[in-house]
């Protein structure tokens, strides 16, 4: 990204917002999280056919980023449950931007569908 026509290299708030929500397994997990807490499993269930390895890394990322809280119980077996931070909780405006945005996108994609196929 630039900034005022020269590279941004004191960290671009865009490029930075992009590199915490950005991909498509962060911005669903957020997706899952906005619904409330949640344990590993329920996030891994309702996030198939995301891997073990990238639904851990991913939470991983967006709670070193401040996005995520991770709450462990001190119990056998283990108890971990995932929940947005207060700054995680300042990405539902633009989830909810998304989501009505990629509702018009469909209904675009729709249409040209259905005149490419009145014209073939």
């Amino acid at each position: 990204m630039k900034k005022n026509g020269k590279p941004c290299d004191d960290g671009c708030p865009i490029e930075v917002s992009i590199e915490v929500v950005g991909g498509m397994w962060k911005t669903l997990i957020i997706r899952e999280l906005i619904k409330g807490t949640q344990r590993y499993s329920e996030l891994h269930r309702a996030l198939a056919p995301v891997t073990h390895k990238m639904l851990a890394q991913q939470l991983r990322d967006l709670e070193n980023d401040g996005v995520v809280l991770r709450k462990v119980y001190p119990q056998v077996p283990p108890k971990v449950e995932y929940s947005l931070s207060a700054l995680g909780l300042e990405l539902i405006p633009m989830m909810d931007a998304l989501k009505t945005w990629g509702k018009r996108v469909l209904q675009h994609r729709s249409k040209t569908k259905a005149t490419q196929k009145e014209s073939a």
